[in-house]
């Protein structure tokens, strides 16, 4: 996989993290970004999530990426990679944002997440440079840049001292919106969120109380997204959303032998979701 340097100064989609504290110069990139600025949030939580954090974190992600919002996230284990493979069958776009240098991915566990991220039209980033030491710190380095890309920051469960309030910390000198899933008083892996709450962070129930404050266009029944009906499908419409026309080169980006591209191209078209433009041009319909 090619690593890209990108200058956050130059590119439409990153332009936005130019304006926080010890912005980064530079990213490393495999995959793709959107090329244009779309609604972006961050989802972040505990490393060891109760059943009620997964229900949560995986209902909202999905409504999210079904709306066109872009899901980022750490790749680390627990709410994070439940986001990220939850945008994914959803049919959306995800990006995760490494503390360590690429190309090597950690937690290891995660390798075929990150594929699949990569496989759907999104992006592994990262801002060390290749074999650099990583350090316990260099997480809490990362957090700024996971809510720098973001809108708004969304923790669906978290304690008290859970390192995820690093990254609230970080949206908020950033003056980025937080919501907050409120979570039992009795459980301490929502006490985190309960005090976020109290100290005047937004609510979070539904995908609609985000959508409302960041992104009001989006509810609008026509912006919700197409699904496909499996990974394949899910990411041929990501290449299209993402303005790729060209047969060839959307079945370059997603990684099939020819025959297997032709099945799900006549299955998209079947359902109504895709039409050709002739000479191997698609378009969603």
């Amino acid at each position: 996989m090619n690593i890209n340097t990108l200058l956050p100064d130059q590119h439409k989609y990153l332009q936005i993290i130019t304006d926080i504290a010890n912005a980064p110069k530079k990213l490393y990139c495999m995959g793709e970004l959107p090329t244009t600025r779309r609604p972006t949030i961050a989802i972040v939580g505990s490393r060891k999530p109760t059943r009620y954090g997964i229900e949560v974190t995986q209902r909202l992600s999905q409504d999210l990426a079904r709306r066109g919002i872009v899901i980022v996230s750490g790749l680390a284990l627990g709410i994070d990679g439940i986001a990220h493979r939850a945008a994914l069958e959803a049919g959306g776009t995800t990006l995760a944002v490494l503390a360590n240098g690429l190309p090597d991915i950690a937690p290891r566990t995660h390798r075929q997440l990150a594929q699949d991220i990569i496989a759907c039209g999104g992006a592994i980033l990262s801002e060390m440079e290749t074999d650099s030491v990583v350090y316990r710190a260099s997480f809490l380095q990362r957090n700024r840049i996971v809510s720098g890309l973001s809108d708004a920051v969304l923790i669906t469960e978290a304690s008290e001292r859970s390192g995820t309030l690093n990254t609230a910390a970080h949206a908020l000198e950033q003056n980025k919106e937080v919501f907050v899933v409120p979570g039992n008083i009795t459980s301490p892996l929502s006490a985190g969120c309960n005090k976020l709450l109290k100290q005047g962070a937004h609510p979070a129930t539904c995908a609609e109380d985000i959508l409302e404050i960041i992104a009001p266009h989006l509810l609008q029944p026509q912006a919700i997204l197409p699904l496909g009906a499996n990974q394949l499908e899910s990411a041929i419409i990501s290449q299209l959303q993402a303005g790729m026309r060209d047969g060839d080169q959307i079945r370059q980006q997603v990684g099939v032998d020819a025959s297997e591209f032709s099945i799900a191209l006549t299955m998209l078209e079947l359902a109504g979701t895709i039409r050709p433009l002739g000479a191997n041009q698609w378009t969603l319909c």
